[in-house]
């Protein structure tokens, strides 16, 4: 869900993810129900000395981390409240060998399930107690080490200052191991002091699909390396690593759409059609699109960890990163010493629908900011009546107007009521014009809210977002956890007010369960579906107008982390890390995990609305 304003391509690829006090109070509660819950790494929040570590990306592993051990054939007779995931872990010492064990035994698994009344077991989502597994042999549970690689750097979003790179090799799917390997690009950045601490700084960012490499520069602007080394690494599939999963397809149809009814039925016909289109091409390349999924992304970063040589390293993570970082949490704990979460995408909860409520939260919350500006509240006295109106409007008559969009020249533009409800993604990243723009097209003047339509979408990044691995993850593990129905009882709730061909699509994911039909991808296994429960030191932060992950969601992720601090800024969209209180929070959160310096929290505003020359539209 990355739509943040921040300058590079690949973060403007993507249309996706009152004010209230606004306070940094640790969150304490307990923990929720998860089917697993790991141990904290012994020493947890403590800092490791104050030494330069070595720079490069070289192998290596901490010198106190024993191997696992060996995994030994043989069998397993299903219990109560097992799941083939646990299984997999406990037996094999991986959990993404579940598959391994479901092909395995298949054939008890589904003859079991047909007994006890279901039509199939869902590829082993249902087992029952007394079911005796056949476990795969130790050579077939034990994937080829991951290792790292040296190489230059890319230049692909300019030269790459103190920073040394190469690549991780990993198993493409690790359930096979005798499955190719992929080379994932990583980058470490040298911290800007000379005595950084010894416990660097790992960054998942957003997408699904974005290219981490793209935001180093701002990541470094904000201060972020400021006394640590920052790693980055281009997740699987993303454009700096081998095999990227980009869709020129789905990119120019995005390009199209602005010209298109957006809630139209034949609109999303021709997304499905791009996305069968470039399923069809990546899978003729022999990618197995199923392995490209969160499981493998946090085992790709607890490999990377290991292969550096890291004995503990923090979590910095954004938008869809933070459902990677939660997922990482639960399966691989050890070393991590601290987690950032900024954006928050909760796995447990993450779905087309649960878009809805974070929508609502930010529009509220702009609402609200402007009604306690006396300018706003003199000249828009209505404007959350007036935009509401003008949805429901524009969804009975669309209006067309042409615009001037820079590097590509006058574009005609479509807008409907779903174009209109998703402009406001965009609106919440340059707030300052919402009710300005409301209020000039509740005047029949449409071009502003036009202009920043087409803005968000060209010209794109043809080419370098991968549009494949946003799919393979949506369509795995939030698509099918979620009925169409439930989709749409969602955005009824958010949204009473409006009519039921816009809430029809879900914000920033329309038309997605038609390509998730055409991408065909099996639905991921439960467990990644489970809350993290952890005692690791977890700050969760958020902007009050994040129209893509709204801010109850910090609070939400936060009643199962046990030493979690929740901080909200006012006025800031979808990710706060690069703002100046934001980063400032976030580095002090490293330095002192359980006393972050929040004192800014209470300065930050929102920004001054822009007033029009015309009143509010009535």
């Amino acid at each position: 869900m990355p739509i943040r304003n921040r300058g590079t391509a690949a973060a403007a690829a993507m249309f996706l993810a009152g004010l209230t006090m606004l306070s940094a109070a640790p969150a304490h509660g307990a923990p929720g129900p998860a089917a697993i819950r790991q141990k904290p790494a012994a020493g947890e929040g403590t800092s490791p000395p104050s030494s330069r570590p070595q720079s490069g990306l070289s192998p290596g592993r901490p010198a106190s981390e024993s191997r696992p051990a060996d995994a030994s054939a043989g069998t397993h007779t299903v219990t109560t409240g097992n799941t083939l995931w646990d299984i997999a872990r406990q037996t094999l010492g991986n959990a993404m060998q579940w598959d391994s064990v479901y092909d395995l035994n298949r054939q008890p698994i589904e003859h079991e399930a047909v007994r006890h009344g279901y039509p199939s077991s869902d590829r082993g989502h249902w087992i029952f107690p007394g079911t005796m597994l056949t476990l795969p042999p130790p050579q077939a549970a034990r994937a080829q080490p991951s290792h790292v690689v040296p190489a230059a750097c890319p230049t692909t979003y300019g030269e790459l200052k103190d920073t040394r790179c190469g690549f991780l090799v990993v198993p493409e799917n690790r359930a096979h191991p005798s499955s190719r390997t992929l080379r994932l690009a990583v980058a470490r950045v040298r911290s800007a002091s000379p005595t950084p601490h010894a416990d660097p700084i790992v960054f998942f960012t957003g997408g699904p699909g974005a290219d981490a490499l793209a935001d180093i520069a701002g990541l470094t602007e904000a201060g972020l390396n400021r006394d640590r080394d920052l790693i980055v690494l281009s997740q699987r599939g993303t454009y700096s690593s081998e095999r990227p999963l980009t869709c020129p397809e789905i990119d120019r149809f995005y390009g199209e759409r602005v010209h298109l009814l957006y809630d139209a039925p034949s609109t999303g016909d021709l997304y499905a059609q791009a996305a069968a289109r470039c399923h069809d091409r990546l899978a003729a390349q022999g990618i197995d699109l199923a392995a490209y999924n969160t499981s493998e992304n946090a085992a790709d970063a607890a490999d990377l960890r290991k292969a550096l040589g890291i004995r503990q390293w923090n979590v910095l993570s954004h938008s869809y990163g933070t459902q990677l970082a939660l997922t990482y949490m639960r399966m691989f704990p050890q070393g991590v010493r601290s987690v950032t979460v900024d954006g928050v995408v909760p796995p447990s909860v993450a779905t087309p629908g649960w878009t809805w409520s974070s929508m609502r939260e930010s529009f509220d919350n702009i609402v609200s900011a402007c009604a306690a500006q006396p300018s706003c509240r003199q000249h828009y006295p209505d404007i959350g009546a007036t935009y509401l109106r003008m949805v429901r409007r524009l969804e009975a008559h669309p209006v067309t107007t042409y615009v001037t969009v820079p590097q590509v020249g006058r574009v005609k533009v479509v807008l409907d009521g779903g174009a209109l409800l998703n402009w406001m993604v965009r609106a919440s990243h340059a707030p300052e014009t919402f009710a300005v723009g409301v209020d000039e097209l509740a005047h029949g003047r449409p071009e502003r809210i036009a202009q920043q339509w087409a803005s968000a979408w060209l010209p794109g990044s043809q080419g370098m977002f991968a549009h494949g691995f946003s799919l393979s993850v949506w369509c795995s593990e939030w698509v099918p956890f979620e009925t169409s129905q439930e989709q749409l009882a969602k955005g009824r709730q958010a949204f009473p007010e409006l009519p039921r061909s816009v809430l029809a699509q879900a914000p920033q994911l329309p038309f997605l369960r038609q390509a998730c039909q055409a991408w065909n991808v099996p639905k991921a296994p439960d467990s990644v579906r489970e809350a993290t429960s952890s005692s690791i030191p977890t700050l969760a932060i958020s902007g009050s107008f994040d129209a893509q992950t709204g801010a109850q969601w910090g609070a939400y992720v936060a009643r199962t982390l046990s030493r979690s601090t929740v901080v909200t800024l006012a006025g800031v969209a979808h990710g706060t890390y690069d703002t100046a209180c934001g980063a400032k929070v976030i580095t002090s959160f490293f330095d002192d995990p359980e006393h972050p310096d929040t004192r800014c929290v209470n300065t930050v505003k929102p920004v001054p609305f822009a007033i029009g020359s015309e009143g509010a539209g009535k």
